[in-house]
């Protein structure tokens, strides 16, 4: 992300370029001739064919694959950049050396009259005059945004998302997409997404780049030690509001925050430790962006939410839950406040989970994974659960039985607008069984909701 805003200072136009459906399209006998053109086994070739087309199987019924590459596989990011890579070659090759000329931009001439204006005004000392032409001269680009001598492309790909930053009229920004248009339909037989496959002006709106914001930025006040205006033209990475408004409401009702009565039958240390991994793994992706510090709207509705239900399950009150775990953590820019929950462990120090404690600072060394990483829970075997001899809905202790579903994605049905209480049990825990007393076994089946209660 960083390689977007290091070389693509002085951007007027972005080509968002998204290609529809690409793992699934990748031509099989284009992707093999690209693998033959430098491997020359043809046993690993074979081996390579046959696992493209070995084919799948989705509800027990198989199906054949006559293009596109193996979904899921370790494999499958590895082809398709080796087919992509033919993409890369035709924009830096031929694009990049078409749409790029002149080493700089010639001086604008009103913005030299507009600084021959304050030099004379400050020699003959009439200081109004020359504070009025600086004020003149700082509204208007000292190099002309016009030149037709000067031209930059510049070019990033992840996966089947690519952006590129041209400096240069809009006409030509279409030109180069109709480029790319014809050669991936003509060379590697992928459509662009007409949906997605963008032209943006730099300034005035902002791009859409692995899900983060991208914009030229304006500001004619900020003035750097060298005396120039070094924001203007730099492009800045941020965090869409969406994407935080999205986050705020999986914990948000009507305006409000509410706790999560699925989470009751957890323990305090899993409650704040499941809290945490979803804030931390959003935090962290976002790191670059400049905003990263909106963030707080997210940290304070999940706190909310965290200790509303603490107090939930153990019948208590939200300031109690907060003066009772209530603490504080350093970090490189002082102590940060934090929620934290403990788990005694016999003869060894307590386990202890903390939700907060990250600086929302920007980070320019921080490191964009495709995944984050993000540690499970160890599952509870359902041997131990039944021998618990409780219920994970009410805590009830008799005439225990198991509900069993056969997937976890079959719980998000279409046109259901909110799940079911156990069913936001067995997601939050990622398990397929649930164990419950007959009367809440009797309440899922029949559709009613369970009487959720303290376990404890």
């Amino acid at each position: 992300m960083l390689d977007v805003t290091r070389n693509g200072k002085g951007t007027k136009w972005f080509i968002e370029g998204d290609i529809k459906g690409c793992f699934d399209n990748i031509d099989h006998r284009i992707l093999l001739s690209i693998l033959g053109e430098k491997i020359h086994d043809n046993r690993f070739l074979r081996l390579v064919e046959n696992l493209l087309k070995a084919g799948y199987s989705k509800d027990w019924r198989y199906h054949p694959t006559y293009s596109g590459t193996p979904q899921g596989g370790i494999v499958s990011p590895l082809l398709a950049n080796i087919f992509l890579d033919q993409l890369d070659q035709f924009v830096e090759k031929k694009l990049v050396p078409s749409y790029t000329r002149g080493k700089a931009r010639r001086r604008n001439p009103l913005w030299n009259q507009a600084t021959c204006k304050v030099y004379q005004n400050r020699k003959k000392g009439r200081h109004e005059e020359a504070r009025k032409w600086d004020k003149i001269r700082r509204s208007i680009p000292s190099s002309d945004p016009y030149d037709v001598d000067f031209r930059r492309l510049h070019y990033v790909r992840y996966a089947d998302d690519f952006i590129l930053c041209f400096a240069g009229p809009k006409q030509e920004a279409e030109a180069i997409k109709d480029k790319l248009r014809l050669f991936l339909s003509g060379t590697l037989q992928l459509e662009l997404s007409e949906e997605k496959t963008l032209v943006t002006h730099a300034s005035s709106k902002a791009a859409r780049f692995l899900n983060y914001e991208i914009k030229s930025q304006q500001c004619d006040t900020k003035i750097s030690t060298a005396k120039n205006r070094a924001v203007n033209g730099v492009l800045s990475l941020r965090v869409p509001l969406e994407v935080i408004q999205s986050a705020c409401d999986r914990y948000m009702r009507r305006g409000k925050t509410i706790h999560r009565p699925e989470m009751a039958a957890d323990s305090d240390y899993d409650i704040v430790r499941q809290y945490q991994w979803y804030y931390a793994g959003l935090v962290n992706y976002y790191l670059l962006a400049q905003n990263v510090g909106s963030f707080s709207k997210l940290r304070w509705t999940m706190e909310s939410s965290l200790l509303r239900t603490l107090a939930n399950k153990h019948k208590s009150s939200i300031n109690k839950e907060w003066q009772k775990r209530k603490s504080k953590v350093m970090t490189p820019y002082g102590f940060i406040r934090c929620v934290i929950a403990t788990h005694p462990r016999q003869g060894k120090e307590p386990l202890i989970s903390r939700f907060g404690g990250i600086p929302l600072r920007r980070q320019l060394n921080a490191v964009i994974k495709d995944q984050v990483p993000i540690r499970r829970p160890r599952r509870t075997e359902l041997i131990k659960r039944l021998l618990a001899e409780k219920c994970e809905a009410c805590g009830t202790a008799s005439q225990l039985e198991v509900h069993h579903v056969r997937k976890l994605s079959n719980l998000r049905k279409k046109g259901r607008k909110e799940l079911p209480d156990w069913a936001k049990i067995m997601i939050a825990r990622r398990r397929k069984t649930l164990v419950l007393c007959q009367s809440c076994h009797h309440a899922v089946h029949a559709g009613k909701p369970l009487p959720l209660q303290n376990p404890e």
